[in-house]
């Protein structure tokens, strides 16, 4: 049942992210406009399309989150990865993800306060970061 799920919640996620699944939704609304006078702008006519709506919104928030749930499952096993496979880094990162959210913002704290300094004693900021990133290439 999971593997089902998985590939249909894929796919489904896949197909609305293109550009002709937002051409076909507009067209569908394009229609639905014309077809308005044809039915004198009836409260079922409204109806429709308020259901319609609501009920494909319901169920890609589901698919949505479940794109989402295993793009954030397999990042994480990839960076754990890289902590592991790296001598240096410090593996006590890895599985991070499952503490809470202020031991976290603590974590990054730290981190933060860390890295003030850069390596050759200079204060390190973001902007002088990206500025050394850039001259390397």
């Amino acid at each position: 049942m999971d593997r089902i799920f998985t590939k249909v919640a894929g796919s489904i996620a896949a197909f609305a992210g293109q550009p002709v699944a937002f051409i076909m939704a507009i067209a569908l609304m394009i229609v639905w406009g014309l077809t308005g006078p044809m039915f004198h702008y009836s409260d079922t006519w409204q109806l429709v399309v308020n259901t319609g709506t609501t009920i494909v919104t319901f169920l890609m928030v589901f698919l949505i989150q479940n794109s989402q749930n295993r793009d954030a499952a397999a990042l994480q096993a990839k960076l754990d990865e890289l902590i592991r496979a790296i001598e240096t880094a410090r593996g006590e990162f890895i599985g991070l993800e499952h503490l809470t959210d202020k031991q976290i913002q603590e974590i990054r704290a730290a981190l933060e306060k860390d890295c003030k300094e850069s390596s050759d004693g200079k204060k390190a900021t973001a902007h002088v970061s990206v500025e050394r990133l850039l001259r390397r290439y």
